[in-house]
């Protein structure tokens, strides 16, 4: 009897479905009836998103590998976060400056790549005597087990 009053049953016993219905007809509830009746847009409300949480920006650092070095020499050794800071500094400051050396080398051949040969000539350089040989040593090893 609702559906006669308002309007959706013109004839008694006939359901006429709307052109964007399925083909099985459903009796009319409030949310078909609002599927029937054209919609009235409404803009969603504004909702503040998030900002995207940031990844932390992670920096070079050598201590794991100098702890590393210091298990292997002295297991029982500790080291406290400011010696730690001036070992990060000298092994920063040392590849700093063999990788200058190394880039003027390559300037002085007119080369454009740098192999391991102008880093080996820029250890000899930067190394006083015996650390260089013990320094060369060490690079060819680590070269060598690289390749293979």
């Amino acid at each position: 009897q609702c559906w006669r009053r308002r309007g959706w049953l013109k004839t008694p016993g006939v359901l006429e479905l709307h052109p964007a219905a399925s083909s099985i007809a459903e009796p009319p509830t409030r949310r078909n009836a609002m599927a029937l009746k054209e919609k009235k847009t409404k803009m969603p409300p504004t909702v503040e998103k998030e900002a995207p949480k940031r990844k932390a920006k992670r920096t070079q650092s050598y201590s794991g590998y100098i702890f590393k070095v210091l298990k292997q020499v002295h297991p029982k050794l500790r080291i406290s976060k400011q010696a730690m800071s001036v070992m990060e500094s000298c092994v920063a400051d040392t590849f700093e400056r063999l990788a200058a050396e190394a880039n003027r080398l390559c300037r002085l051949t007119k080369k454009e790549t740098m192999t391991s040969r102008e880093v080996q000539s820029a250890v000899r350089l930067v190394f006083p005597g015996e650390l260089s040989k013990h320094a060369v040593s060490e690079g060819c090893k680590a070269v060598m087990k690289y390749n293979s």
